[in-house]
């Protein structure tokens, strides 16, 4: 029998590696399936339990407030109890409670089923970040790290739409979709408790613990809080609202939109890894910078020009692209470099779990809102509104990217 105890990132195990980051991978991508399934089967779930824009946007809400709280919570402790004991718990709870998303009879059922999801979910989020470092060497943690958070777009943005519209017209039900869909976290979770292990113990183990008041000292830290907000706020309201919005106000059939979508996803997969690598020739601020222009220019074509489905795929494409990797970027190098070693991963959790409450959270209950007063238009022009906000607060950042500051 094999030790549950994985190797220090000194020590490399290439084969563990690359089962652990796949692992870890296909988790983040069903996290991001489970998540966001619930958007392109919005029209059907909203006819039956009879919800309006508000009560999507709530539903986003909820699931947001409660993966922020406890990505902050959950990646600390996860650094005293194991990754083991967060990680497996975290995939059989979040899939059992898709299954049960599926057996709402009313939103306050729906909304339960949601915010208990955002527990598990926030729960594994930071700690498969974690265990991915755990497993690999220095010189592949950015690449390792790309793939995890890749896998959420890809399986959630990119294949959910499909996947989803796809089996709603085999399936009796929207409901038989959500019970389906939690049968491979099932199978994954019975996996990684045969794979995955815990880090060896090292002698580099800080013995202070971190303070929360000592990286809101850090300048980058205080920029990047509002400006993920930014960004978070462009991948969510627009993930939620997009689907009603291609339906509702610009007719296009189910199918169709849930294809049209997945441009969304396909965008926030390419962009996670293609702004992170031109972050690291020309530096962080102006990547992230024409990030939030490019963001803005697209979601404006999508919300008052394209018509035809090439058109919008186009469109969502690229605002994906844009949001996904300033996201990418400001939750990863952005956050951990502009602190000590000992403080990089408090940061980024810090950084990611405060956009996750506000972005995942706090905005689509405003989008949803903006929706009913407004209309569904009104609220993409306002998310239009907020990422060029975001390229402004970009521009306070101080560089950090090796190459950059060399030069």
């Amino acid at each position: 029998m094999h030790s549950l105890s994985a190797p220090s990132s000194d020590i490399e195990d290439p084969r563990y590696e690359r089962r652990a980051v796949g692992l870890l991978a296909a988790g983040f991508g069903l996290v991001g399936l489970d998540r966001w399934l619930i958007t392109p089967l919005a029209p059907q779930i909203m006819k039956d339990l009879h919800l309006n824009y508000q009560d999507l946007g709530n539903l986003a809400a909820a699931i947001g407030l409660s993966w922020g709280v406890f990505a902050i919570i959950m990646g600390r402790l996860s650094d005293r109890v194991g990754r083991r004991k967060i990680i497996i718990p975290a995939v059989i709870a979040f899939s059992l409670l898709s299954g049960v998303s599926g057996l709402a009879i009313s939103f306050a059922t729906l909304f339960a089923a949601r915010l208990m999801m955002g527990i598990a979910e926030g729960a594994y989020c930071p700690t498969s970040y974690a265990a991915a470092l755990d497993a690999s060497p220095a010189r592949r943690r950015g690449i390792n790290l790309g793939i995890i958070q890749g896998a959420f777009a890809l399986g959630g943005l990119a294949l959910g739409p499909i996947i989803a519209t796809q089996l709603a017209t085999v399936l009796p039900s929207w409901r038989d979709v959500f019970l389906l869909v939690s049968v491979p976290g099932l199978v994954l979770a019975f996996v990684l408790w045969r794979v995955l292990r815990d880090p060896l113990p090292t002698t580099k183990q800080s013995a202070e613990p971190t303070r929360w008041g000592e990286i809101f000292g850090y300048r980058n830290i205080r920029v990047a809080i509002p400006a993920i907000f930014c960004s978070m706020s462009g991948i969510f309201v627009l993930g939620v609202m997009a689907p009603v919005f291609l339906t509702d106000v610009m007719h296009i059939s189910g199918v169709v939109m849930g294809f049209v979508m997945s441009g969304f996803g396909l965008g926030g997969f390419v962009g996670q890894i293609l702004l992170g690598i031109l972050s690291d020739r020309i530096g962080r601020r102006p990547a992230l910078f024409i990030a939030f222009v490019v963001g803005t220019a697209a979601l404006a074509l999508l919300v008052l020009y394209a018509q035809a489905p090439p058109a919008i795929f186009a469109a969502l494409f690229m605002a994906a692209f844009c949001c996904c990797g300033a996201n990418a970027l400001l939750a990863g190098p952005i956050a951990g470099e502009c602190v000590p070693p000992a403080l990089a991963s408090g940061a980024m959790g810090l950084v990611i779990g405060l956009g996750e409450i506000f972005g995942g959270g706090v905005a689509p209950a405003i989008g949803g809102a903006i929706a009913v007063a407004g209309g569904l238009k009104l609220t993409l022009l306002c998310v239009d509104g907020v990422l060029l906000a975001g390229a402004a607060i970009s521009l306070l950042l101080q560089e950090t990217a090796p190459g950059a500051v060399r030069g």
